[in-house]
């Protein structure tokens, strides 16, 4: 009888729970082929472990890295070194990693130097800027260099991987695990009602000092302007972050809220009218429950949802946020999210992405879905 492969699943930080939860939970179904071992660096802890309790998943290794005001050479070279004391340990087949975190980057360089073969969910996603966003360009095209196989969320990422040389033999075109993740959670809450409220995080590094206090101001010109609508920022525990959200003042009607789990900014989500964010996952989660996003960003590497008309970039420029929003929320934008093709996942990435492993036949994600039911 054949042994079951050893899988080690190596997860830091929100996203990369959030993205990498339905891979581990299809593993671990299927026991007969696949040893499923997660190890936890906690590179962010309490966000990290509210999503591994929301999908009930224990981590086998904790290494529990996570410091106060840490930089990332720091976190990165006590990566490394605790990473290949468990790479060698744990003997494994393969090493799974998500996304463009420091996480996902010493894990992969490790496996590597161990000649363990890696397998990178979320791969080839490019801007073509090693400084927007900084360090996470940097640090994807190093894990896709190293990586084995390469699940791409769509066929823009997979063109990038071909374009590098990428061999195609090693490149899987599965969609996003994030949209397997957000059904999921959506099934278990039901349905929920529209409210007047506009969702703004704001976190990037290449936005501290200007570009923040520019996207405070924006948003509290629109508070003022719609006294009818909440505008719940999710404040991100940077110390750069928390300075800018002072430029509130005292506006009624802007709630400044400590990092949420993800159940209750899923919540936030599927309730709002308009989205303000810099974040990538943000961007790829909202056309699932039909919501339009403003990017709060110069470059983005998932512009899929811009091309579909479901996201705009505006940058940081607080006259552009504005008159962008104020579209939006009066109902001339052309922007469009409601009924609209989800070019993000179909909610099956997680099956494409463990039949790749076992060697499986499986159908692609297709760029021409059938339209999404806003859930």
């Amino acid at each position: 009888m054949t042994s079951p492969r050893r899988i080690l699943v190596v997860v830091g930080t929100r996203p990369e729970a959030v993205k990498l939860a339905p891979v581990i939970r299809r593993l671990r179904r299927d026991p007969a082929r696949f040893e499923t071992v997660v190890c936890a660096t906690a590179q962010h802890r309490e966000m990290l472990d509210s999503v591994l309790n929301l999908f009930e998943i224990q981590p086998e290794v904790d290494l529990d890295l996570m410091r106060p005001a840490q930089a990332p050479n720091e976190l990165a070279s006590r990566s490394f070194a605790t990473l290949d004391a468990v790479i060698v340990e744990r003997a494994c087949d393969w090493l799974l990693v998500q996304g463009d975190t420091t996480t996902a980057m010493c894990a992969a360089v490790a496996a590597f130097h161990r000649r363990v073969r890696v397998g990178h969910v979320e791969a080839g996603l490019r801007t073509g800027d090693l400084h927007q966003p900084f360090p996470e360009e940097m640090n994807r095209r190093v894990v896709d260099l190293v990586t084995d196989a390469c699940f791409a969320p769509t066929p823009r990422a997979a063109a990038a991987l071909r374009a590098e040389g990428v061999p195609p033999d090693r490149i899987h075109l599965t969609g996003n695990t994030v949209v397997d993740a957000l059904r999921e959670v959506a099934e278990r809450e039901g349905p929920v009602a529209d409210e007047e409220l506009v969702l703004v995080t704001a976190h990037r590094r290449e936005s501290f000092g200007a570009g923040l206090a520019a996207i405070v101001g924006a948003v509290a010109r629109l508070a003022k302007s719609f006294p009818g609508f909440r505008f719940v920022h999710v404040v991100h525990p940077n110390p750069n972050v928390r300075a800018a959200v002072e430029g509130y003042g005292g506006s009624s009607n802007v709630e400044l809220v400590e990092p949420l789990d993800y159940r209750a900014l899923v919540g936030l989500m599927r309730r709002c009218r308009l989205i303000l964010t810099d974040s990538g996952g943000i961007q790829e989660e909202a056309p699932t429950f039909g919501k339009p996003v403003l990017v709060l960003r110069e470059k983005t590497e998932r512009p899929e949802g811009i091309e579909a008309g479901l996201a705009r970039l505006v940058g940081t420029d607080a006259e552009r946020i504005f008159e962008e929003a104020v579209r939006v929320l009066t109902g001339t934008s052309d922007l469009r999210a409601a009924g609209a093709v989800n070019p993000y996942g179909d909610g099956h990435a997680a099956e494409r992405i463990v039949a790749a492993l076992s060697g499986d036949p499986y159908e692609p994600f297709a760029a021409a879905l059938p339209r999404v039911a806003v859930v």
